[in-house]
């Protein structure tokens, strides 16, 4: 077992709860700024031009959550009564609280899939033409990596397979590209092969990469004006943003080539609890889901020593690796959720 030997807690419940590192704070405090919503940032502007760049899109807008990035792009893509498809463990209908509905008048349609991940077979039977007595189908949602399905990574050639069911189909699709950094560190994916699957696309700084706050939405040209307008709508303007993207932009340049401690921690962690005899699912990139009958227990008990994990469902805990916990932190995670589950009742 590992030896305690650092300062709890030890938090693993997202890739989220990173605090910006002096460097990066030394970066936000030196800032050019100017009003984001008069377009005059010079910060954000710089940031939103590399980030297009890197994906290959024409334009980019930040935002200030990627929540918001998705509701703009799927938006810019599906009106009033009409129908978006993903799957049926998707964070857009698993977490992001009917914003589509609720906002939007947006119909989902979701294709229960395993880790996530769509067949494009089983999705082609799903694709409906509207006429007056039905409702079409406007757009596929895709998640990579996919949260509930373990940061599951989509394979390229899916992708390409549902882009271009899509495309023969004369609809949208938008990619969830939360941790879209993840999947390219995992599977080696250049960037601008997975912008080239999507329409519209979100990317978020402030998961794996470690920033503050924000998320770009990635969209072809002439869509711009549109989606600033929606950005207002939905009260995501800002002023001298260019604090929090001068952030985003060191996190960039800085973060992205270390993803795969991440991804290393995770195996690490997933390892030592199959070894003490956890039902453990092997993690694909950073996050580890556990199968136990009590989660929320679980996760109170670990709680209470010192380490903070997520109870994922009643029966699933997910545990998160990022850039502020070390590979020696996470064995002592190990340790203590090990010691939690192997209390629990259904050990008898």
């Amino acid at each position: 077992m590992a030896t305690i030997n650092r300062v709890l807690p030890i938090d693993l419940r997202s890739d989220t709860v990173t605090t910006p590192s002096a460097p990066m704070r030394e970066a936000m405090a030196a800032a050019e700024v100017g009003d984001d919503q008069y377009g005059e940032d010079p910060s954000a502007r710089r940031l939103e031009e590399a980030v297009a760049a890197l994906f290959g899109f024409a334009e980019a807008m930040f935002v200030p959550t990627g929540i918001m990035a998705n509701h703009i792009g799927i938006r810019l893509q599906v009106g009033p009564g009409e129908e978006l498809i993903c799957d049926a463990d998707a964070h857009i209908v698993a977490h992001e609280n009917g914003g589509l509905a609720a906002h939007a008048g947006i119909q989902t349609r979701t294709l229960p899939s395993a880790r996530g991940l769509m067949d494009p077979d089983a999705l082609a039977a799903m694709i409906r033409v509207g006429d007056r007595y039905t409702v079409g189908t406007r757009a596929v949602e895709v998640e990579n990596t996919h949260n509930r399905g373990g940061g599951a990574v989509y394979p390229l050639e899916t992708l390409q397979r549902i882009r271009a069911l899509t495309d023969a189909s004369g609809i949208g699709l938008h990619l969830d590209g939360a941790r879209i950094w993840n999947a390219h560190a995992a599977a080696g994916v250049p960037l601008r092969e997975y912008g080239a699957i999507a329409h519209t696309m979100s990317v978020c700084m402030s998961k794996g990469l470690g920033a503050p706050a924000g998320s770009l939405l990635l969209m072809p040209e002439g869509r711009s004006e549109e989606a600033r307008s929606l950005r207002r709508r939905l009260g995501g303007s800002m002023r001298q943003v260019g604090i929090l993207a001068a952030g985003a932009h060191y996190a960039l340049e800085n973060n992205l080539d270390r993803l795969s401690q991440d991804h290393e921690n995770a195996r690490r962690i997933a390892t030592a609890l199959r070894d003490a005899g956890a039902s453990v699912r092997e993690p694909e990139t950073n996050i580890v889901l556990v199968d136990t009958e009590d989660a929320p227990a679980v996760a109170k008990e670990c709680f209470g020593r010192g380490v903070r994990i997520s109870a994922f469902g009643p029966k699933l805990l997910r545990i998160v690796t990022h850039l502020d916990v070390s590979a020696q932190d996470c064995d002592t995670a190990a340790d203590v959720v090990s010691s939690v589950l192997m209390q629990s009742p259904e050990r008898g």
